[in-house]
């Protein structure tokens, strides 16, 4: 909810741009800090969720780490200060450019995602006489119940090392020199309400382990990767998903070994609730079977809805009159530019703003400039909040 000094802010910026409550990002950061740390568990944000500088900033200012998935965003967690030895870099397909970055920065891990990944590492390593900290990303084969466009974990995805790789990754371990083996690393996918996905992770884990172990590969550290989930239809309902049961979830349920280190690369559940997508309505166009109300935000501002069918909730901080439905849309010129189609909203009219909320992950960080759409701006509660 907005207060009446948030929208009479709002009434004066031009529109569309996003809206972010840095006093609810502390809030979340702050709890996720206390229950992570009740088992010593070591958080690291992942960057691709959102990346605007402010927001890296305080979640730095926190003490977590960085899980990065380009080399660009390895060079953007250094700049912004985040400790090198905190920075976990993913991602199936890093070019050579990408992993020099990595060794120049000597980063805490490459977390590797193929046999033949490890090979260029040892060997890029080599020539700059170094050995580089890797773990291995292992497709533990577990469904993660979300839209399959953000499922990871099953052997159909692209990602991570199979099972029945293991007896050829044991081999190459065992010959390369440049590369020393610290942990494995798992991320079954994203968006993840059901808690039941993450003890189904741990007892995999649990198994996956022991091979390791078998075959004398000692680890110092497991990183379960990210995926918990958020309310995107009640966002007024919590204040942050239940961190507590998450992270009480893994100390029930995975055997971790004397020593070892347990890793959370964690991204929408830490920013997602922190921004909103704030617009204007252009039109509305009357129709026989709907109305339309045409937003002068789209696709470019928020591609969620068109690329993962994503729900949030929509709503007209500007009217007081009844309810009517509407079919909320965009003003790009494809049909997938919608928000949402039969939204209950209060009567809207022309000039009315209306807030798309929960729009802090995947939103401004995937944004385009198709149609040469300007990009959005970014607001900040402490920053507009104190202005006159």
């Amino acid at each position: 909810m907005f207060s009446k000094k948030e929208i009479g802010k709002f009434n004066e910026l031009e529109t569309p741009f996003f809206y972010y409550n840095t006093a609810g990002l502390k809030n979340t950061l702050k709890k996720i800090k206390l229950e992570s740390e009740k088992y010593g568990y070591i958080v690291h944000y992942a960057m691709k969720a959102n990346a605007n500088d402010k927001l890296l900033s305080i979640i730095k200012d926190f003490g977590f780490g960085a899980d990065c998935v380009s080399g660009n965003e390895v060079k953007k967690a250094v700049d912004i200060g985040f400790n090198n030895k905190k920075i976990a870099f993913a991602g199936v397909g890093k070019s050579d450019k990408e992993i020099n970055i990595g060794l120049g920065t000597n980063i805490f891990t490459f977390n590797c995602e193929s046999l033949q990944e490890i090979e260029v590492i040892n060997e890029m390593a080599e020539k700059k006489a170094m050995v580089a900290d890797i773990a291995i990303r292992i497709n533990p084969n577990v469904n993660a119940h979300t839209h399959h466009y953000i499922t990871t974990g099953l052997e159909e995805n692209k990602f991570g090392v199979n099972s029945w790789e293991f007896e050829k990754l044991f081999e190459l371990l065992s010959k390369l020199k440049n590369v020393r083996l610290l942990g494995l690393h798992f991320h079954v996918g994203s968006q993840i309400t059901d808690l039941k996905v993450f003890k189904d992770l741990c007892l995999r884990v649990n198994g996956i382990q022991k091979i390791f172990i078998d075959n004398d590969f000692p680890l110092e550290h497991i990183n379960v990767g990210g995926g918990l989930g958020v309310d995107y239809e009640h966002p007024d309902n919590e204040d942050f998903p239940d961190f507590e049961a998450f992270f009480a979830l893994f100390h029930n349920f995975l055997e971790l070994k004397q020593g070892q280190d347990l890793h959370f690369e964690l991204g929408r559940s830490v920013i997602a609730r922190a921004g909103d997508l704030i617009s204007r309505v252009l039109y509305i166009k009357k129709g026989i079977k709907t109305n339309f109300a045409v937003l002068d935000a789209g696709m470019t501002e928020l591609i969620r809805p068109a690329l993962y069918q994503a729900i949030h909730k929509i709503e007209n901080i500007s009217s007081n009159e009844g309810i009517e439905f509407y079919d909320v849309v965009g003003p790009i010129c494809e049909s997938s530019d919608t928000f949402a189609k039969n939204v209950q909203m209060k009567e809207t009219k022309r000039g009315d703003l209306i807030a798309i909320r929960t729009a802090g992950a995947y939103g401004q960080v995937m944004a385009s400039n198709y149609n040469l759409r300007d990009f959005a701006k970014a607001y900040y509660s402490d920053e507009l909040l104190t202005t006159d």
